[in-house]
């Protein structure tokens, strides 16, 4: 699973569910289109996909839901959480179109797949419903909308993966995108609605992805994450049947530029290679930052999650992680309460988590979601409070383990890349260190701009955040 923008335990990092784009040049288009995105990073580099397509059609992004033509909400299924929100926000919409004659509203990604009917028919909250693969079907869907029928393409796709398309960079820092390489999942995890909602893995073209990360570059951007719901199973045969790895993709865009830092999202437990680990050693601007999700430390919960690991096969990966990458950081999905998961199963989690010495995670208590595995094989059978009471406990230990991994930086220097202002005052900087932590420090008199390499000693920490002052 791609990591989800909530319960992340870093504060000045944290980011909201949703977002609008910047407002393109008011001149060059005749139509509006907002857009708001929920749940992975996925997602958001999806808007970034449907806005490319749309400028190529007349729509301008807009931050002003007044004046849009065209409202599209980027959808997630992951959790019911995110469903409740997308469905609140579908009924404000409804009451703007109710005032503004002509507005069409559109539902894309995961949940506009699974709740087609539901949205068109039952409830008439959107005009439009569009899966993750019939992004380019949009201009169509769009003048069907316009003459008052429901405009609808869900199909699934085995060899979409938009890598034609430059995406626009909507509401960008400038200084980082994502580039997604990869499309869908083959991996069955029995809670996830990936595989159904997004079909079946593909990868995309390397040398697309290597000139959208190099045009990246060239366009002053400083740090790309390469996407995909389980990066290390990249596998590219070109037309010449040469084949490409993670391992050789991940190297190639290193080799773009040592100006150019190098994330990626999400690694799997089951295939993440030393090899990969070997080309993190060997380049300075890949950072040494792996998201590696375990979501519970049974191995009795992990084989009804279908898994296909062991906390034992766990252990022994961020083990390997620590003796190539020995200062790598490391962050995980948690999920609490899933299926018959007992006092003893719990524990469990929140040793494997002192094992890994996580520096933050996402974490969750499961929620139940329709036409899973977990759905028709298991009862969902731990009762509310007691996920809750389980949740609040992995909560409090990951707290811990983040104060402890920020506390062990005092006193050390690390290269950040500035990212812009900090959250509370324009006075400091924020950045990012290799490792995924945020970093503060004042800006003083330097002649700084977002996108610059600084050393920064750090003198102090929060729980979420470093704090710190430039040093030469």
């Amino acid at each position: 699973m791609l990591d989800l923008v909530n319960d992340k335990v870093q504060d000045e990092s944290r980011q909201g569910e949703a977002y609008a784009p910047f407002q393109l040049d008011p001149n060059q288009y005749q139509k509006r289109f907002y857009i708001e995105s929920y749940g992975c990073q996925m997602n958001f580099a999806d808007s970034e996909i449907v806005a490319s397509i749309l400028n190529q059609e007349g729509f301008g992004a807009t931050r002003n839901l007044e004046e849009a033509d065209l409202i599209l909400i980027n959808t997630c299924s992951i959790r019911e959480k995110a469903e409740l929100t997308v469905r609140k926000r579908l009924t404000e919409f409804r009451k703007l179109k109710r005032n503004k004659k002509g507005v069409l509203v559109g539902v894309l990604g995961c949940m506009a797949e699974r709740l087609k009917a539901q949205l068109l028919e039952e409830e008439k909250l959107v005009d439009m419903v569009v899966g993750p693969d019939a992004y380019r079907a949009l201009p169509g869907l769009i003048m069907e909308a316009e003459t008052g029928q429901k405009a609808v393409n869900v199909l699934l796709s085995r060899d979409e993966t938009y890598a034609d398309i430059s995406p626009v960079r909507l509401d960008s820092n400038g200084v980082s995108a994502y580039v997604s390489i990869m499309r869908g999942c083959n991996n069955m995890c029995s809670f996830c609605v990936v595989p159904f909602t997004r079909g079946r893995e593909r990868s995309r073209d390397m040398n697309s992805i290597v000139s959208e990360c190099r045009d990246l570059f060239e366009k002053g951007f400083r740090e790309v994450t390469l996407l995909g719901q389980n990066v290390d199973s990249y596998y590219y045969t070109d037309e010449g049947n040469n084949a490409v790895n993670f391992a050789q993709l991940l190297n190639t865009v290193a080799g773009i530029s040592p100006l150019l830092r190098v994330r990626f999202s999400t690694s799997h437990p089951k295939d993440i290679t030393d090899e990969v680990l070997y080309v993190m050693a060997a380049h300075h601007n890949i950072c040494k930052y792996i998201h590696l999700p375990v979501q519970s430390g049974s191995n009795r919960v992990l084989q009804l999650m279908n898994r296909t690991y062991t906390r034992e096969w766990y252990k022994a990966r961020v083990e390997s992680i620590w003796k190539i990458l020995p200062d790598c950081g490391i962050s995980a999905d948690i999920i609490a309460g899933f299926c018959t998961e007992t006092e003893e199963d719990h524990q469990q989690t929140l040793e494997i988590m002192e094992f890994s010495k996580y520096d933050y995670s996402y974490m969750f208590f499961y929620s139940e979601r329709p036409g899973t595995l977990a759905q028709r094989r298991f009862k969902d059978d731990v009762p509310e409070e007691v996920k809750k009471r389980r949740l609040a406990e992995i909560v409090q230990v990951q707290n811990r383990l983040s104060f402890e991994s920020n506390l062990k930086d005092i006193g050390t220097t690390c290269e950040v890349l500035i990212e812009g202002d900090s959250r509370k005052t324009d006075k400091d900087w924020k950045g990012r260190n290799s490792r995924n932590k945020v970093v503060v420090f004042p800006k003083l008199d330097h002649d700084l701009k977002k996108g610059d390499y600084v050393t920064v000693k750090i003198s102090e920490c929060t729980q979420g955040t470093l704090l710190g002052h430039i040093v030469k």
